[in-house]
């Protein structure tokens, strides 16, 4: 492989965000690509595990509930969220999966317009979210509506009940125009619910300004909260005691510790609460989103864009002829932060790389996908990884046959 060129070099060394990246556990000889699937490991975390399980839990046993602070753990990690989407602290709560919570919000919006009997969404959306709106739909009686993206925004019309979209694709990293996309649903009657599993903690998020209503995402990817970590919901205060979770749990009931028979609805977000908080998950995410602190978003973004371009110039320049297709968005204002390439043997050339040290993932049928984090990656990582993909690619080593083994996750 050639040496690091000097004036990549030097993008590292005038970066801005160079410091945040001892943060973060990231082992030696490996080139991590695949924060939007699983964030790297914060070194605050290791600690704050340990201390919650030896001190808290073995000393402290059922006190640490009062004594520190985990019955407020969904509330108060959910008001550090809201700081990186642009929400008032009232109105992020940390609270089950991605998959629970698009069932909550829409089972809970719906009934507001009880006329309308569509439910919108875009082909192609991630797999659980159709599925879930597909389930949701039926329930509820109502039309599951499924368009190409590019027709979407037109499909909008006067039986659009909700708008379920996701705003950054998990594929290809396009994304969509929130202000604009949430305004055109409002004047036609409709409520737009955001899953933003791939934007938060990626890009500059600004949900009051952009009028957003409701919203969703996940705590293990640009959060880095760890695998399977808790994920959020948003819903504008001006909503919240309009709307009733469909899973009335103990914890979403106004006075939880008083046990009567009857379900009382906390105020506010709280409500979207069900059951106990898995103290030990939350610990980790609080974490996670902890490593945000001093961070400035749109100094993310900017660092995110540069090395985008950087990886598509390198691939241009150095991969060209080898039938890499980039199907990420050229255009910042289009994107998330990752980049996504199209090849027929996408899956091999994947598994290639990993065993090179270079770890990407793979979406089917034919995508290999790259995540940008900026938190801990560096311009020489981008070199690097490029580097190796191009002798990969010249030598045709994925064609060893142990590439083309698919294990249960892709």
């Amino acid at each position: 492989m050639s040496q690091v060129p000097e004036q990549i070099r030097a993008l590292d060394e005038a970066d801005p965000l160079a410091a945040f990246r001892d943060r973060f556990v990231l082992p030696d000889g490996v080139i991590y690509l695949d924060g939007n699937s699983l964030g790297a490991l914060p070194k605050k975390a290791i600690s704050r595990a340990g201390d919650t399980v030896l001190h808290e839990w073995g000393s402290a046993l059922i006190r640490s509930w009062n004594d520190h602070g985990w019955i407020e753990a969904p509330q108060r990690i959910g008001r550090k969220i809201a700081a990186l989407l642009g929400a008032k602290p009232n109105e992020v709560i940390v609270a089950d999966s991605v998959t629970i919570n698009l069932y909550k919000l829409i089972l809970a919006a719906a009934p507001l317009r009880p006329e309308r009997k569509e439910l919108l969404t875009e082909a192609g959306n991630f797999h659980t979210d159709l599925h879930i709106a597909s389930g949701a739909a039926e329930l509820l009686n109502m039309r599951l509506r499924v368009e190409q993206r590019e027709n979407v925004e037109q499909a909008i019309g006067d039986d659009t009940n909700l708008l379920l979209l996701t705003h950054v694709h998990y594929k290809t990293g396009e994304r969509y125009d929130m202000a604009a996309v949430t305004a055109h649903a409002r004047e036609a009657g409709a409520i737009t619910l955001w899953d933003l599993s791939h934007s938060v903690g990626a890009v500059p998020l600004a949900l009051n300004r952009d009028g957003a209503e409701l919203a969703v995402g996940c705590g293990y990817k640009y959060l880095n909260g760890g695998p399977g970590a808790p994920a959020f919901l948003y819903v504008a205060e001006h909503l919240q005691d309009r709307l009733m979770s469909p899973l009335r749990g103990w914890m979403g009931h106004a006075a939880p510790f008083a046990f009567t028979d009857d379900y009382v609805p906390a105020p506010g977000i709280g409500r979207f609460l069900a059951g106990t908080p898995p103290i030990l998950s939350m610990a980790a995410l609080e974490a996670g989103v902890e490593g945000f602190s001093g961070v400035d978003m749109d100094v993310v973004w900017t660092k995110s864009v540069a090395l985008f371009d950087l990886f598509a110039k390198l691939v241009e320049e150095r991969c060209a002829g080898y039938g890499l297709e980039c199907i990420s968005p050229p255009a910042p204002s289009k994107r998330g932060s990752h980049i996504s390439y199209r090849h027929p043997q996408a899956f091999e050339i994947c598994q290639a790389l990993i065993a090179d040290g270079v770890i990407g993932d793979f979406r089917s049928p034919d995508v290999v996908r790259f995540g940008l984090t900026p938190l801990y990656l560096c311009y020489s990582n981008i070199w690097n990884a490029v580097e190796r993909l191009r002798h990969i690619l010249e030598s045709e080593s994925w064609r060893d046959p142990r590439f083309a083994v698919r294990g249960k996750v892709t």
